[in-house]
């Protein structure tokens, strides 16, 4: 590529070569080539759902690409979320909250969501302004002919009986450019559709650092219903500040399944703890991270009451596998990342110890930093797992720890460390594993204290690499 050099420039223009982003976004919003794969070219999206993505301009430095996303239903729907877990909560989720809290889970209609500014730790202010984007959105439903009618039509609505639900991720400290975004709010709805691009128009205006927007869907059936074919669709953001505690990142998810609000609050927490909650780039959890979940029934059927029923395990097992593929499309983004790497906790004496571990190997800068380097230190692993704080005092047993690297083409693990003792590791081989893009770590805590623990947890992870330092060191600009 010839490039025209300054000539005041020209001493930097040799060496800057060497620093750019293979990883980052491109500043021409194009994906990357390597990425492209991740991006669906169609779906199947639930019935009654619409989205859109729409230019505002809420960043002064975007010219051009999508950030406000709507998303709606043609009826009131269910709906549940779980929260960051931060104390310094966001404008947008502490009105989410209460939104959902008053209408007790029914009732909702809408998403809307702005990139570019978090509206995070901005004061009453900025409360106001999440209030006044949910409120812009219902003033829609009341003026549009063919809306459905609700509990607050002909109201002066507030958040105490606002439909919509507000996210926002970008900067924080910052205040939106509240007047800019409401007056952009009757041109997405208008703009809304049912189509695959539409979607992935919603999916790419809540993009900030990611390199794709993250977009899935699926249908499936229940036991109940074999005839009748239901929808799920989802979509997230995020490829930094990512170690969730709720919640995760920016998410939701979309499904006609009926399903009323009282199940589906533990069907989503169960299927974000084995997922969202069981991801990290950074060990950073967000000041926004929300995760939501709509639920319109326009498909029918019979409502799923409770998670015991045939029908409940059966859409447990369906979130849950779906959620962790949603999930898993942050780390195949994580900021400057190289690596896409499971982290798997077995026999363990407890679920909950079992996932404090992999956490914690999740988020080893030393671990992260050699996987980076491809150097199979297995010694980091092990001490993050000896430091793991919260565990049960039986959960780790030296003598009984094994550690392992898990090749992802099938072939035989390469064994680092076994009962305690540590293995002659064959370094071209390990060399080769971890020349590769996915991989996948193995502890076996043996069964713990009493020898018949088996419960096992996974994370998913990335590597740190140079370019995640970049990425971060100039985000504000």
């Amino acid at each position: 590529m010839n490039v025209e050099t300054p000539s005041h420039t020209k001493g930097i223009a040799q060496w800057a070569p060497r620093f750019i982003r293979c990883y980052s976004a491109p500043v021409t919003g194009a994906i990357p080539d390597a990425k492209k794969k991740f991006v669906p070219t169609l779906g199947t999206y639930p019935r009654g759902f619409l989205a859109t993505g729409i230019y505002v301009g809420v960043k002064p430095t975007n010219k051009g690409t999508v950030d406000l996303a709507l998303l709606v239903s043609e009826k009131p729907c269910s709906a549940s979320a779980v929260f960051t877990k931060n104390k310094f909560q966001a404008a947008p989720v502490v009105v989410s909250r209460q939104v959902l809290e008053q209408r007790s889970g029914e009732g909702i209609r809408a998403i809307i969501i702005n990139s570019g500014c978090a509206n995070a730790v901005t004061g009453k202010g900025g409360l106001d302004d999440a209030s006044s984007m949910g409120r812009a959105v219902d003033a829609c439903f009341r003026s549009s002919p063919d809306s459905t009618p609700h509990s607050t039509r002909g109201q002066s609505l507030d958040v105490e009986t606002s439909s919509t639900l507000v996210m926002s991720t970008g900067v924080i400290g910052q205040r939106l450019p509240i007047s800019k975004i409401l007056s952009a709010v009757p041109i997405a709805h208008s703009a809304l559709s049912a189509t695959h691009d539409d979607w992935l128009l919603a999916a790419k205006a809540i993009c900030t650092t990611d390199t794709f927007p993250k977009l899935l869907s699926c249908t499936f059936t229940l036991p109940s219903s074999p005839d009748t074919t239901y929808s799920l669709a989802g979509m997230t953001k995020g490829a930094g500040m990512i170690h969730p505690n709720m919640a995760t990142l920016l998410g939701m998810l979309f499904t006609d399944a009926p399903i009323p609000a009282k199940t589906l609050q533990p069907l989503l927490t169960h299927a974000v703890d084995r997922s969202f909650n069981a991801i990290s780039v950074d060990g950073d959890t967000s000041t926004n991270d929300t995760l939501a979940f709509l639920a319109n029934g326009a498909a029918g059927g019979h409502p799923i009451t409770s998670l015991m029923s045939e029908d409940g395990k059966a859409l447990t097992q369906v979130v849950t596998a779906f959620t962790q593929q949603l999930s898993q499309l942050v780390i195949r983004d994580g900021e400057g990342a190289t690596k896409f790497v499971r982290v798997r906790v077995t026999n363990s004496s407890s679920f909950a110890d079992a996932q404090k571990i992999a956490s914690t190997i999740a988020r080893s800068p030393l671990v992260k930093t050699a996987l980076y380097g491809k150097d199979a230190n297995w010694g980091r692993i092990l001490c993050a797992v000896g430091y793991t704080d919260g565990l049960s005092p039986a959960a780790v047993v030296p003598e009984k720890t094994s550690v392992s690297f898990v090749p992802t083409d099938g072939s035989e693990a390469l064994k680092l460390l076994v009962r305690g003792e540590p293995e002659s590791v064959d370094e071209k081989r390990a060399a080769k594993i971890l020349d590769e893009e996915d991989l996948e770590i193995l502890v076996d805590l043996g069964g713990g204290e009493d020898g018949n623990g088996m419960e096992e947890a996974s994370y998913w992870f990335c590597d740190f690499s140079h370019e995640y330092v970049t990425i971060n060191g100039d985000y504000r600009t």
